[in-house]
Protein backbone atom coordinates (compact mmCIF):
# COMPACT_ATOMS: atom_id res chain seq x y z
CA UNK A 1 0.00 0.00 0.00
CA UNK A 2 1.26 3.61 -0.87
CA UNK A 3 2.50 5.57 2.31
CA UNK A 4 0.35 8.76 3.35
CA UNK A 5 1.29 11.93 3.22
CA UNK A 6 -0.54 14.21 5.21
CA UNK A 7 -2.54 16.51 3.75
CA UNK A 8 -1.91 20.11 3.69
CA UNK A 9 -4.07 22.04 1.80
CA UNK A 10 -6.93 20.12 0.37
CA UNK A 11 -7.80 22.52 -2.63
CA UNK A 12 -5.33 21.78 -4.50
CA UNK A 13 -4.01 17.85 -2.74
CA UNK A 14 -6.84 16.01 -1.22
CA UNK A 15 -6.83 12.63 -0.43
CA UNK A 16 -9.96 10.31 -0.28
CA UNK A 17 -8.49 8.31 1.48
CA UNK A 18 -6.89 10.30 4.53
CA UNK A 19 -8.59 9.04 7.75
CA UNK A 20 -10.22 12.75 8.47
CA UNK A 21 -11.78 12.00 4.88
CA UNK A 22 -12.93 8.83 6.42
CA UNK A 23 -14.22 9.31 10.08
CA UNK A 24 -15.81 13.04 9.23
CA UNK A 25 -15.73 14.34 5.53
CA UNK A 26 -18.33 17.17 6.11
CA UNK A 27 -16.03 19.92 7.36
CA UNK A 28 -13.69 19.22 4.59
CA UNK A 29 -16.38 19.55 2.58
CA UNK A 30 -18.04 22.78 4.18
CA UNK A 31 -14.05 24.46 3.52
CA UNK A 32 -13.59 23.41 0.11
CA UNK A 33 -17.68 24.94 -0.83
CA UNK A 34 -16.22 28.09 0.77
CA UNK A 35 -13.18 28.55 -1.03
CA UNK A 36 -13.07 26.42 -3.69
CA UNK A 37 -15.50 24.23 -5.01
CA UNK A 38 -13.97 22.42 -7.32
CA UNK A 39 -10.63 20.90 -5.59
CA UNK A 40 -7.54 19.58 -7.60
CA UNK A 41 -5.27 17.22 -6.56
CA UNK A 42 -2.25 15.20 -8.39
CA UNK A 43 -2.63 12.33 -6.30
CA UNK A 44 -3.74 9.01 -7.46
CA UNK A 45 -3.11 10.65 -10.98
CA UNK A 46 -4.57 14.01 -12.07
CA UNK A 47 -8.31 14.79 -10.79
CA UNK A 48 -11.06 17.32 -9.74
CA UNK A 49 -13.13 17.05 -6.65
CA UNK A 50 -16.38 18.91 -7.20
CA UNK A 51 -18.32 20.01 -3.66
CA UNK A 52 -21.51 21.70 -5.08
CA UNK A 53 -24.35 19.97 -5.77
CA UNK A 54 -25.01 22.48 -8.64
CA UNK A 55 -21.27 21.45 -9.93
CA UNK A 56 -22.11 17.97 -9.88
CA UNK A 57 -25.30 18.12 -11.76
CA UNK A 58 -23.48 19.79 -14.10
CA UNK A 59 -21.04 17.46 -14.90
CA UNK A 60 -23.19 14.20 -14.62
CA UNK A 61 -25.03 15.73 -17.81
CA UNK A 62 -22.52 16.62 -19.84
CA UNK A 63 -21.78 12.76 -21.38
CA UNK A 64 -20.08 13.80 -24.31
CA UNK A 65 -17.72 15.30 -22.44
CA UNK A 66 -17.23 13.44 -19.49
CA UNK A 67 -17.06 9.35 -19.77
CA UNK A 68 -18.04 6.63 -17.50
CA UNK A 69 -15.68 4.13 -19.03
CA UNK A 70 -14.16 4.18 -15.84
CA UNK A 71 -15.98 4.78 -12.90
CA UNK A 72 -13.46 3.71 -10.34
CA UNK A 73 -11.91 6.78 -8.77
CA UNK A 74 -8.27 5.68 -8.74
CA UNK A 75 -7.22 4.93 -12.17
CA UNK A 76 -5.86 1.00 -12.88
CA UNK A 77 -2.15 1.31 -13.93
CA UNK A 78 -1.44 2.33 -17.64
CA UNK A 79 -0.69 -0.69 -18.75
CA UNK A 80 -3.71 -2.43 -17.73
CA UNK A 81 -5.60 0.56 -18.91
CA UNK A 82 -4.38 0.01 -23.00
CA UNK A 83 -5.08 -4.31 -22.77
CA UNK A 84 -7.14 -5.29 -25.76
CA UNK A 85 -9.97 -6.13 -23.87
CA UNK A 86 -10.18 -2.96 -21.57
CA UNK A 87 -10.29 -0.87 -25.17
CA UNK A 88 -13.16 -3.08 -26.10
CA UNK A 89 -15.15 -3.42 -22.78
CA UNK A 90 -13.69 -0.64 -20.29
CA UNK A 91 -14.31 -1.24 -17.01
CA UNK A 92 -16.74 -4.19 -17.99
CA UNK A 93 -19.85 -3.29 -16.29
CA UNK A 94 -22.21 -2.03 -18.48
CA UNK A 95 -24.65 0.10 -18.08
CA UNK A 96 -22.38 2.25 -15.32
CA UNK A 97 -18.90 1.48 -17.32
CA UNK A 98 -20.48 2.91 -21.13
CA UNK A 99 -21.59 5.68 -22.40
CA UNK A 100 -24.41 6.41 -25.65
CA UNK A 101 -26.33 3.68 -27.57
CA UNK A 102 -24.88 0.74 -25.45
CA UNK A 103 -25.54 2.76 -22.29
CA UNK A 104 -29.25 3.78 -23.44
CA UNK A 105 -29.96 -0.38 -24.01
CA UNK A 106 -28.34 -1.96 -21.59
CA UNK A 107 -29.81 0.03 -18.62
CA UNK A 108 -33.41 -0.74 -20.34
CA UNK A 109 -32.73 -4.04 -20.39
CA UNK A 110 -31.99 -4.13 -16.85
CA UNK A 111 -34.87 -2.02 -15.76
CA UNK A 112 -37.58 -4.14 -17.67
CA UNK A 113 -36.44 -7.49 -16.61
CA UNK A 114 -35.15 -7.16 -12.74
CA UNK A 115 -35.21 -3.45 -11.27
CA UNK A 116 -38.61 -1.84 -11.67
CA UNK A 117 -40.38 -1.06 -8.80
CA UNK A 118 -43.07 -4.26 -9.36
CA UNK A 119 -39.91 -6.85 -10.29
CA UNK A 120 -37.95 -5.70 -6.78
CA UNK A 121 -40.97 -6.35 -4.85
CA UNK A 122 -41.09 -9.97 -5.91
CA UNK A 123 -37.19 -10.18 -3.55
CA UNK A 124 -39.03 -8.32 -0.33
CA UNK A 125 -40.13 -12.00 1.11
CA UNK A 126 -37.17 -13.55 0.32
CA UNK A 127 -34.96 -10.24 2.14
CA UNK A 128 -36.77 -10.87 5.27
CA UNK A 129 -35.96 -14.47 5.08
CA UNK A 130 -32.56 -13.42 5.16
CA UNK A 131 -33.00 -10.65 7.77
CA UNK A 132 -34.49 -13.01 9.91
CA UNK A 133 -32.00 -15.93 10.14
CA UNK A 134 -29.14 -13.36 10.53
CA UNK A 135 -30.74 -11.69 13.73
CA UNK A 136 -31.63 -15.64 14.61
CA UNK A 137 -27.75 -16.09 14.77
CA UNK A 138 -26.65 -13.25 17.34
CA UNK A 139 -30.11 -12.06 19.01
CA UNK A 140 -29.47 -14.53 22.19
CA UNK A 141 -25.71 -12.69 22.73
CA UNK A 142 -26.33 -9.21 23.62
CA UNK A 143 -24.60 -7.45 20.66
CA UNK A 144 -22.99 -7.87 16.88
CA UNK A 145 -20.86 -6.21 14.96
CA UNK A 146 -23.43 -4.61 13.05
CA UNK A 147 -20.95 -3.99 9.89
CA UNK A 148 -19.78 -7.59 9.68
CA UNK A 149 -22.36 -9.92 11.52
CA UNK A 150 -25.38 -8.02 9.31
CA UNK A 151 -25.29 -5.17 6.74
CA UNK A 152 -22.33 -6.72 5.11
CA UNK A 153 -24.48 -9.91 4.85
CA UNK A 154 -27.78 -9.22 3.57
CA UNK A 155 -26.96 -7.75 -0.16
CA UNK A 156 -24.79 -10.70 -1.32
CA UNK A 157 -27.28 -12.83 -0.59
CA UNK A 158 -29.91 -10.96 -2.55
CA UNK A 159 -27.59 -10.55 -5.21
CA UNK A 160 -26.54 -14.14 -5.43
CA UNK A 161 -30.19 -14.84 -5.07
CA UNK A 162 -30.99 -12.65 -8.11
CA UNK A 163 -28.22 -14.08 -10.45
CA UNK A 164 -29.25 -17.67 -9.64
CA UNK A 165 -26.19 -18.19 -7.75
CA UNK A 166 -24.83 -20.36 -4.72
CA UNK A 167 -25.82 -17.84 -1.41
CA UNK A 168 -22.42 -19.89 0.26
CA UNK A 169 -20.22 -18.06 -1.89
CA UNK A 170 -21.32 -15.00 0.13
CA UNK A 171 -18.08 -14.60 1.82
CA UNK A 172 -16.13 -14.90 -1.73
CA UNK A 173 -18.33 -12.32 -2.91
CA UNK A 174 -17.65 -10.01 -0.23
CA UNK A 175 -14.08 -10.29 -0.64
CA UNK A 176 -13.73 -10.08 -4.01
CA UNK A 177 -15.75 -6.80 -3.79
CA UNK A 178 -13.42 -5.16 -1.20
CA UNK A 179 -10.47 -6.23 -3.18
CA UNK A 180 -11.84 -4.52 -6.09
CA UNK A 181 -13.52 -1.29 -4.85
CA UNK A 182 -11.54 -1.05 -1.21
CA UNK A 183 -8.16 -2.89 -0.08
CA UNK A 184 -7.77 -2.56 -4.00
CA UNK A 185 -7.81 0.85 -5.09
CA UNK A 186 -4.64 1.75 -3.20
CA UNK A 187 -3.07 -2.10 -4.30
CA UNK A 188 -3.15 -2.07 -7.96
CA UNK A 189 -1.98 -5.77 -8.60
CA UNK A 190 -4.71 -7.16 -5.94
CA UNK A 191 -7.11 -5.04 -7.75
CA UNK A 192 -6.52 -6.55 -10.75
CA UNK A 193 -6.28 -9.91 -9.73
CA UNK A 194 -9.86 -9.94 -8.26
CA UNK A 195 -11.65 -8.14 -11.31
CA UNK A 196 -10.06 -11.33 -13.23
CA UNK A 197 -11.61 -13.55 -10.55
CA UNK A 198 -15.01 -11.83 -10.85
CA UNK A 199 -14.91 -11.78 -14.70
CA UNK A 200 -13.89 -15.63 -15.09
CA UNK A 201 -16.29 -16.42 -12.13
CA UNK A 202 -19.01 -14.50 -14.18
CA UNK A 203 -17.59 -16.26 -18.01
CA UNK A 204 -18.18 -19.68 -15.80
CA UNK A 205 -21.52 -18.99 -15.00
CA UNK A 206 -22.60 -17.56 -18.65
CA UNK A 207 -21.24 -20.69 -20.08
CA UNK A 208 -23.20 -23.47 -18.18
CA UNK A 209 -26.80 -20.69 -18.04
CA UNK A 210 -25.89 -21.00 -22.08
CA UNK A 211 -25.46 -24.78 -21.77
CA UNK A 212 -28.62 -25.20 -19.30
CA UNK A 213 -31.30 -22.36 -20.27
CA UNK A 214 -34.75 -22.22 -18.55
CA UNK A 215 -33.43 -20.20 -15.24
CA UNK A 216 -36.03 -17.75 -13.22
CA UNK A 217 -32.90 -15.22 -12.59
CA UNK A 218 -31.57 -12.03 -14.21
CA UNK A 219 -28.71 -14.26 -15.78
CA UNK A 220 -30.93 -16.63 -17.60
CA UNK A 221 -33.24 -13.40 -18.66
CA UNK A 222 -30.24 -11.37 -20.19
CA UNK A 223 -29.18 -14.44 -22.41
CA UNK A 224 -32.64 -14.46 -24.03
CA UNK A 225 -32.91 -10.77 -24.30
CA UNK A 226 -31.98 -9.27 -27.53
CA UNK A 227 -29.74 -6.20 -28.31
CA UNK A 228 -31.10 -2.99 -30.50
CA UNK A 229 -30.37 -4.87 -33.58
CA UNK A 230 -32.43 -8.31 -32.83
CA UNK A 231 -29.26 -10.05 -32.06
CA UNK A 232 -29.09 -12.15 -28.51
CA UNK A 233 -27.02 -10.19 -26.13
CA UNK A 234 -22.87 -10.97 -26.38
CA UNK A 235 -22.61 -12.70 -23.65
CA UNK A 236 -19.20 -10.62 -22.97
CA UNK A 237 -21.73 -7.92 -22.15
CA UNK A 238 -23.68 -10.44 -20.03
CA UNK A 239 -20.71 -11.19 -18.08
CA UNK A 240 -20.14 -7.32 -17.78
CA UNK A 241 -23.63 -7.03 -16.60
CA UNK A 242 -23.13 -9.59 -13.97
CA UNK A 243 -20.13 -8.10 -12.85
CA UNK A 244 -21.94 -4.78 -12.40
CA UNK A 245 -24.41 -6.72 -9.92
CA UNK A 246 -22.23 -8.09 -7.72
CA UNK A 247 -19.56 -4.58 -7.13
CA UNK A 248 -21.74 -1.74 -7.57
CA UNK A 249 -24.72 -4.04 -5.41
CA UNK A 250 -23.29 -4.76 -3.06
CA UNK A 251 -20.65 -2.56 -0.75
CA UNK A 252 -22.87 0.37 -1.48
CA UNK A 253 -26.03 -0.89 0.06
CA UNK A 254 -24.70 -2.74 2.44
CA UNK A 255 -22.64 0.92 3.91
CA UNK A 256 -26.17 2.38 3.60
CA UNK A 257 -28.07 -0.06 5.95
CA UNK A 258 -24.41 0.05 8.12
CA UNK A 259 -24.24 3.93 8.05
CA UNK A 260 -28.08 3.65 9.27
CA UNK A 261 -27.84 1.52 12.15
CA UNK A 262 -24.64 3.39 13.32
CA UNK A 263 -26.86 6.68 13.52
CA UNK A 264 -29.77 4.96 15.18
CA UNK A 265 -27.02 2.86 17.24
CA UNK A 266 -26.02 6.86 18.07
CA UNK A 267 -29.45 8.79 18.19
CA UNK A 268 -31.63 6.89 20.33
CA UNK A 269 -34.30 9.64 19.86
CA UNK A 270 -34.42 8.71 16.13
CA UNK A 271 -35.05 5.20 16.44
CA UNK A 272 -37.79 5.84 19.44
CA UNK A 273 -39.47 8.02 16.58
CA UNK A 274 -39.37 5.66 13.88
CA UNK A 275 -40.98 2.94 16.89
CA UNK A 276 -43.36 5.56 17.38
CA UNK A 277 -44.45 6.83 14.16
CA UNK A 278 -43.91 4.31 11.95
CA UNK A 279 -44.90 6.26 8.57
CA UNK A 280 -42.13 7.82 9.04
CA UNK A 281 -39.59 5.21 7.23
CA UNK A 282 -39.85 5.80 3.95
CA UNK A 283 -38.70 9.37 4.55
CA UNK A 284 -36.30 8.61 6.88
CA UNK A 285 -34.55 6.12 4.41
CA UNK A 286 -34.40 8.88 1.91
CA UNK A 287 -32.24 10.88 4.53
CA UNK A 288 -30.26 8.41 5.88
CA UNK A 289 -29.32 8.11 1.79
CA UNK A 290 -28.64 11.59 1.55
CA UNK A 291 -26.55 12.05 5.13
CA UNK A 292 -24.45 9.08 4.81
CA UNK A 293 -24.41 8.66 0.49
CA UNK A 294 -21.82 6.29 0.44
CA UNK A 295 -20.85 6.63 -2.97
CA UNK A 296 -18.57 8.58 -5.04
CA UNK A 297 -18.07 7.83 -8.59
CA UNK A 298 -15.49 8.74 -11.00
CA UNK A 299 -15.93 10.33 -14.95
CA UNK A 300 -12.61 10.27 -17.05
CA UNK A 301 -12.69 13.82 -19.40
CA UNK A 302 -12.97 12.91 -22.80
CA UNK A 303 -12.58 16.04 -24.83
CA UNK A 304 -11.10 20.00 -23.61
CA UNK A 305 -13.85 21.79 -21.89
CA UNK A 306 -14.11 24.63 -19.40
CA UNK A 307 -16.64 24.66 -16.87
CA UNK A 308 -16.48 26.64 -13.29
CA UNK A 309 -13.32 28.44 -14.29
CA UNK A 310 -11.62 25.24 -14.94
CA UNK A 311 -9.91 23.92 -17.46
CA UNK A 312 -10.46 20.16 -17.83
CA UNK A 313 -7.67 18.25 -19.54
CA UNK A 314 -8.24 14.65 -21.59
CA UNK A 315 -7.49 11.70 -19.03
CA UNK A 316 -8.03 13.43 -15.64
CA UNK A 317 -10.76 12.09 -13.35
CA UNK A 318 -13.71 13.84 -12.02
CA UNK A 319 -14.70 12.74 -8.79
CA UNK A 320 -18.84 12.47 -8.52
CA UNK A 321 -18.69 13.87 -5.16
CA UNK A 322 -22.57 13.12 -4.42
CA UNK A 323 -21.77 12.41 -0.84
CA UNK A 324 -20.76 16.45 -0.47
CA UNK A 325 -23.82 17.40 -3.06
CA UNK A 326 -25.85 16.01 -0.45
CA UNK A 327 -24.37 18.33 1.91
CA UNK A 328 -24.69 21.77 0.12
CA UNK A 329 -26.45 24.24 1.80
CA UNK A 330 -27.64 26.09 -1.39
CA UNK A 331 -30.42 22.78 -2.04
CA UNK A 332 -31.06 21.44 1.64
CA UNK A 333 -32.30 23.53 4.65
CA UNK A 334 -29.43 22.98 7.26
CA UNK A 335 -27.72 19.94 5.65
CA UNK A 336 -25.49 19.18 8.25
CA UNK A 337 -28.11 17.95 10.68
CA UNK A 338 -30.35 14.86 10.24
CA UNK A 339 -33.63 15.81 9.92
CA UNK A 340 -36.03 12.33 9.91
CA UNK A 341 -39.18 14.09 8.49
CA UNK A 342 -36.96 16.31 6.09
CA UNK A 343 -40.04 17.82 3.81
CA UNK A 344 -38.00 18.12 0.83
CA UNK A 345 -35.28 16.00 -0.07
CA UNK A 346 -34.01 16.15 -3.68
CA UNK A 347 -30.55 14.23 -2.79
CA UNK A 348 -28.41 12.37 -5.37
CA UNK A 349 -27.20 9.43 -2.97
CA UNK A 350 -28.10 7.36 -6.22
CA UNK A 351 -26.01 9.69 -8.60
CA UNK A 352 -27.17 12.13 -11.07
CA UNK A 353 -28.03 12.66 -14.93
CA UNK A 354 -27.97 9.35 -17.59
CA UNK A 355 -26.12 7.43 -15.29
CA UNK A 356 -28.27 7.46 -12.33
CA UNK A 357 -28.27 4.31 -10.52
CA UNK A 358 -30.60 1.61 -12.33
CA UNK A 359 -30.48 -0.25 -8.93
CA UNK A 360 -31.96 2.22 -6.53
CA UNK A 361 -35.27 0.36 -6.13
CA UNK A 362 -33.67 -2.47 -4.92
CA UNK A 363 -31.25 -0.98 -2.73
CA UNK A 364 -34.07 1.16 -1.15
CA UNK A 365 -35.92 -2.11 -0.42
CA UNK A 366 -33.02 -4.00 1.10
CA UNK A 367 -32.53 -0.53 3.55
CA UNK A 368 -36.10 -0.43 3.88
CA UNK A 369 -36.24 -4.54 4.98
CA UNK A 370 -32.74 -4.37 6.82
CA UNK A 371 -33.55 -1.55 9.01
CA UNK A 372 -36.96 -2.51 10.28
CA UNK A 373 -36.27 -5.97 10.96
CA UNK A 374 -33.23 -5.11 13.09
CA UNK A 375 -35.24 -2.44 15.06
CA UNK A 376 -38.55 -4.63 15.53
CA UNK A 377 -36.50 -7.81 17.02
CA UNK A 378 -33.85 -5.78 18.70
CA UNK A 379 -35.50 -3.45 20.18
CA UNK A 380 -33.13 -1.18 21.97
CA UNK A 381 -29.71 -0.74 20.99
CA UNK A 382 -26.53 1.79 21.15
CA UNK A 383 -23.41 2.22 19.52
CA UNK A 384 -21.73 2.60 23.23
CA UNK A 385 -18.07 3.61 21.73
CA UNK A 386 -18.74 5.80 18.46
CA UNK A 387 -14.83 5.76 18.06
CA UNK A 388 -14.14 2.26 18.09
CA UNK A 389 -16.29 2.14 14.64
CA UNK A 390 -13.83 1.91 11.66
CA UNK A 391 -14.74 3.92 8.52
CA UNK A 392 -13.82 2.97 5.05
CA UNK A 393 -13.32 5.79 2.47
CA UNK A 394 -12.35 6.01 -1.48
CA UNK A 395 -14.85 4.57 -3.73
CA UNK A 396 -17.66 3.86 -1.22
CA UNK A 397 -17.27 5.26 2.84
CA UNK A 398 -19.32 3.18 4.92
CA UNK A 399 -18.53 1.54 8.87
CA UNK A 400 -16.44 -1.54 8.52
CA UNK A 401 -16.60 -2.44 12.44
CA UNK A 402 -19.66 -1.70 14.17
CA UNK A 403 -19.67 -2.83 17.49
CA UNK A 404 -23.95 -2.82 18.81
CA UNK A 405 -25.16 -3.89 22.18
CA UNK A 406 -28.51 -4.48 22.85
Amino acid sequence: MTEQISVDDWSTDYEIFDPQYATDPVPIWKDLRDRCPIAHSDRHERSELPTKYADVQAIAKMPEHFSSRDPLVVPLPEGVRNDKNFEKYGANAPPISSDGAEHAWTRRLLLLLHFSPPAVEKHRAYTEDVCHRLIDGFIDSGHVDGATGYAQQIPPRIIAHLLGVDEDRVDDFTYWVRAVLELGLQEPALRVKYRDVIRNFFRETVADRRANPGGDDLISALLTATDPDGNPVDPEIVVGMANLQLVAGIDTTWSSIGSALFHLGTNPQDLERLRAEPELWPGAIEEFLRFYSPVTMARVVDSPVTYGGIDFVPGDKVLMNFPGANHDPDVFEDPDTFIIDRAENRHVAFGAGIHRCAGSNLARLEMDVALRTFADRIGDFSVQTPSEVSWASGQVRGPRILPITF
